[in-house]
């Protein structure tokens, strides 16, 4: 089989996460474009390069897997920087239909964002006029769909006349603007979908809340899929940088008619409840759409099951990694019960059922009592996955699509597999956990630097998180390091800048 993949930006996490666990499956090509055409952060990629790329791998690929943002506005970022008319973003993305005509054989397997809305002042991902009205932007998408559902509060009708006043109004046109026209071309993908040029679609929504401009659109694309009869080729459901997993996992199982099946284990039946931060709905609906999008099966009886995923979940109100050790927020302790998880997990490992564990107790990083344990108990490495980073969606996309793929390839004992396993432990937990706070706070300001610019000082920076991984890796993680051969290969800050870590273990 072959796969032309188009990620969503040039980060880890979109650009190499989907390759790597494609390079699980034997007799499987993934080609996709050279980093150079992928562009930087706020710097679009060259889309008409792109465009090209694809035009010229889709005779000998069986499958697309493309990013709809990429190809329209060159990447995640751009996507909300753009300055592109309605018309000049629907000609774009009609070249699929000239691509799908000359290739009718190519599955497409696309997903186009709904663009995000964040709650704070930051121009670092978003449009120069964010770093001052951002908050205030948020408020007001809040408040304009409660009136649009007739549940404002006089206090908040109040507001939304007073953040009119505030903001300037050439801001909020620009920003308004462009929302409309990626909604629009949102609706020009699944009038593909319903034309039979695109064959499935997720619509993700990135970093969502369950009121705002966000709510607003899914509730119009929602009633176009439905106006459609598309539900079965069209998911709309919360996330972004893990989509790429969750369709090259997809792509792969259709190719090998394969559907795999999955038992779910919570730790928690309140946290499976819970809403997780920047997401608009309870963890286990999320949790059915992203094994569904991959390509699953959720049974309801783990003999029958190819894997069980166990589900360390948050509790509402769900809180950050970094406030995981202050003990005011042991309602954590109350609600779920960690112990329990892994006195089973341990069992069904011993039992020869291949387990995989999906960490969302926390945004933005792994649980460190979890990770403790699975250190403690020799477990870590006999897991078919594990993932937690950034957000909910983001980790549940990334562990289901890891998890199918070593399971159906029996992987678990290839240094493949091993070696992205403890890149996520790594990663997912030693750096977002622990040190991109500890840098941060004890290392930048004594070189005036901040989280959002590491000037000229990323190869220190590297210099000393290798270090501090390797101790991990030797100590922690020995026994994987030691029996796979597992080194660091690769070690960057790809948007020079805390949040992310590009980390690559062979």
């Amino acid at each position: 089989m072959r796969i032309v993949y188009l990620p969503l930006d040039e980060r880890p996490c979109n650009y190499l996460y989907p390759i790597k666990i494609a390079n699980l499956v034997s007799h499987l090509e993934v080609f996709t474009p050279p980093m150079e055409w992928m562009g930087q952060k706020k710097k679009p990629g060259d889309t008409e390069k792109l465009w090209e790329f694809l035009a010229e791998k889709a005779p000998q690929c069986n499958a697309a897997v493309l990013s709809l943002d990429l190809l329209l506005y060159g990447g995640i970022v751009p996507s909300r920087l753009h300055t592109y008319t309605a018309e000049e973003v629907k000609s774009q993305l009609d070249r699929l239909k000239n691509i799908k005509k000359q290739n009718p054989h190519l599955k497409l397997y696309a997903f186009t964002l709904i663009t995000r809305l964040p709650s704070y002042n930051s121009d670092d991902e978003e449009p120069d006029y964010y770093e001052y009205y951002g908050q205030d932007i948020f408020h007001y998408s809040c408040i304009t769909d409660k009136l649009e559902r007739n549940i404002a509060t006089e206090e908040e009708k109040i507001q939304y006349e007073q953040l009119k006043e505030k903001i300037p109004a050439h801001h909020l046109k620009d920003y308004l603007d462009r929302r409309k026209i990626n909604e629009q071309a949102n609706e020009a993908a699944i009038e593909l979908v319903k034309e039979g040029i695109i064959d499935f679609l997720i619509i993700p929504l990135d970093d969502c809340n369950p009121y705002g401009f966000s709510a607003i659109t899914q509730r119009k694309l929602a009633s176009l899929v439905s106006q459609y009869e598309l539900w079965d080729q069209i998911y709309i459901h919360p996330g972004a940088d893990e989509v790429g997993c969750t369709l090259m996992a997809r792509a792969i199982n259709r190719w090998k008619n394969h559907q795999p099946k999955v038992y779910l284990r919570y730790n928690s039946i309140p946290g499976a409840m819970t809403v997780p931060l920047l997401e608009d709905r309870p963890l286990s609906e999320s949790l059915k759409s992203q094994v569904i999008g991959a390509g699953g099966v959720i049974v309801h009886d783990e003999g029958n099951a190819d894997y069980i995923l166990f589900v360390n979940t948050p509790i509402h109100p769900m809180i950050g990694s970094y406030e995981q050790e202050d003990p005011l927020h042991n309602r954590y302790e109350r609600e779920r019960n960690l112990r329990e998880m892994i006195v089973s997990l341990e069992y069904y490992i011993n039992q020869g059922k291949p387990c995989a564990v999906a960490d969302v107790a926390y945004i933005n990083g792994g649980d460190t009592e979890l990770v403790k344990l699975l250190a403690k108990k020799g477990l870590y490495h006999k897991l078919y996955g594990y993932a937690g980073w950034n957000t909910c969606a983001n980790t549940l996309g990334t562990i289901i699509a890891h998890s199918m793929m070593a399971v159906t390839q029996n992987a678990l004992d290839t240094k493949e597999h091993q070696g992205f396993l403890l890149e996520r432990f790594i990663e997912d937990w030693g750096y977002q956990t622990i040190w991109r706070r500890k840098i941060t706070e004890e290392i930048l300001p004594s070189l005036g630097l901040n989280y959002f610019w590491l000037g000229d000082q990323q190869e220190y920076i590297t210099d000393l998180l290798r270090k501090e991984f390797e101790e991990m890796m030797n100590t922690l993680f020995q026994e994987s390091t030691q029996k796979y051969n597992l080194t660091i290969t690769k070690l960057y800050m790809p948007w020079n800048r805390m949040f992310e870590v590009g980390l690559e273990i062979q």
